[in-house]
């Protein structure tokens, strides 16, 4: 600002005066987008029988949807699955671009495929990017493609103020969406495609002689939850999705812009124990009408969101424009895998108390090359033996001063506190460590 005051002074007074009123309004006019976008704590409670909110916060203030955008993309790979443009043993070639995605991801190198449940299996419970991307490359051709149909669909959902940019939920600025939208997406879910709904249920996904863990830590321990999906970037905070059911009542819940994966799951626990037994025990069918894809490719402003609004969800705002200026993208983690065969099996196992695929890690050291991080890696895990439990080898590359490093890591702690237990008690295995935020 003394810029401008000394300018003000110059002869060019008037012309300085006339750029700090642009800067100011610039000022007002973008930062509060930004800000919207990227706040905290919107969180909504409808009852699933009658889409009435039993509670609201925010509800309808647009959010970063992290990996609750593979909500979406599950949705649109059951539509498929209905129609019969899919089936469950379909292949799904992985591209070198779906291949390089960032993690957390299955690891299937370019021209190796998967078959179409294992795709779902791995997006219910490893949120795999690199799955997500070679399932909307295969569904329509390209993932920004694959993003329009995903946006028509939730316009056609009455989801009014979502818009998707990919099928995974890495950052982009202007992938948005609200917690009444998931809320409502979350429903369609289960009344639309009730019979593959199922998978969200699932607790493991053993892939390529690795079981991967659901990161939904309230499956099996909050009674009556069912699903649905976790969700997290360092711009998004710390979302999730669930439906949960008691007898005839229901209801789904969305926490969005959590601070940890522990206060997330807390905020749900407290949600689904304040509000199930407030549900309606009448259901009044479905409450979001069910749209097939249109083949026609109009623009999306066109589409009429209004006649699509399904009662008695409250309907939604109007899309109003947004500006996101600045989005902090989750630091890469790269996962210890080679892929030669594809085994894939559903077990029953919970998933462990202190590990997730997001939130926190545990670093030993660095490498100059992928081989060399997988061997600290190993020794590490056979020292430390059950030390650390479920936690699963992640390799970050980085560039320092020109150099290409392979950090070797353990990942994934819910806490600052998990990860610092676990290196304290791998220092006493005299392995090197410190624990580092995803």
């Amino acid at each position: 600002m003394s810029n401008l005051f000394q300018a003000f002074k110059c002869r060019s007074s008037k012309l300085a005066l006339k750029i700090a009123t642009v800067l100011v309004a610039a000022t007002v006019a973008f930062a509060p987008a930004a800000a919207n976008a990227s706040a905290k704590n919107a969180v909504v409670v409808i009852d699933a029988n009658t889409g009435k909110t039993l509670y609201s916060e925010s509800a309808d203030a647009q959010r970063f949807p992290a990996s609750l955008t593979k909500m979406m993309t599950l949705y649109m790979v059951f539509e498929r699955l209905n129609n019969g443009k899919l089936t469950k043993s379909t292949k799904i070639v992985f591209s070198q671009r779906a291949a390089n995605a960032a993690p957390s991801k299955l690891g299937v190198k370019a021209g190796n495929s998967i078959t179409v449940e294992q795709a779902i299996l791995a997006l219910v419970t490893k949120s795999a990017n690199d799955v997500a991307i070679a399932v909307a490359e295969k569904i329509g051709g390209t993932e920004s493609g694959f993003a329009e149909m995903m946006t028509r669909k939730a316009r056609q959902l009455g989801m009014s103020r979502t818009t998707f940019r990919n099928a995974s939920g890495l950052p982009n600025p202007k992938q948005l969406t609200t917690a009444r939208d998931m809320a409502r997406l979350g429903i369609a879910l289960r009344e639309h495609y009730p019979r593959h709904y199922s998978y969200f249920e699932t607790r493991s996904f053993t892939f390529a002689g690795r079981r991967m863990a659901n990161h939904n830590k309230l499956l099996g321990r909050v009674d009556g939850v069912d699903g649905i999906k976790t969700g997290y970037t360092r711009a998004s905070g710390f979302n999730l999705v669930t439906s949960a059911q008691d007898g005839d009542r229901s209801i789904v819940a969305v926490v969005m812009g959590g601070k940890s994966g522990g206060s997330r799951d807390a905020r749900m626990r407290q949600l689904v124990s304040a509000y199930l037994k407030k549900g309606s025990k009448t259901d009044q069918g479905n409450l979001v009408a069910s749209v097939q894809e249109s083949k026609e490719k109009a623009p999306l402003q066109e589409v009429e969101v209004a006649a699509l609004e399904i009662k008695p969800i409250p309907a939604q705002r109007p899309v109003k424009p947004s500006t996101v200026t600045a989005y902090a993208e989750e630091p890469v983690k790269r996962p210890n895998v080679g892929v030669g065969q594809i085994d894939a099996t559903i077990t029953a196992s919970v998933n462990q108390g202190d590990v997730s695929s997001e939130g926190w890690m545990v670093q030993i050291a660095a490498a100059e090359s992928v081989d060399g991080a997988n061997e600290l890696l190993s020794k590490a895990r056979a020292k430390a033996g059950k030390i650390l439990g479920p936690a699963t080898n992640y390799i970050q590359q980085t560039e320092k001063n020109g150099q290409i490093l392979h950090r070797a890591r353990f990942a994934g702690f819910v806490s600052k506190d998990a990860a610092v237990k676990a290196c304290n008690a791998m220092k006493t295995q005299k392995i090197n460590c410190f624990a580092v935020a995803g």
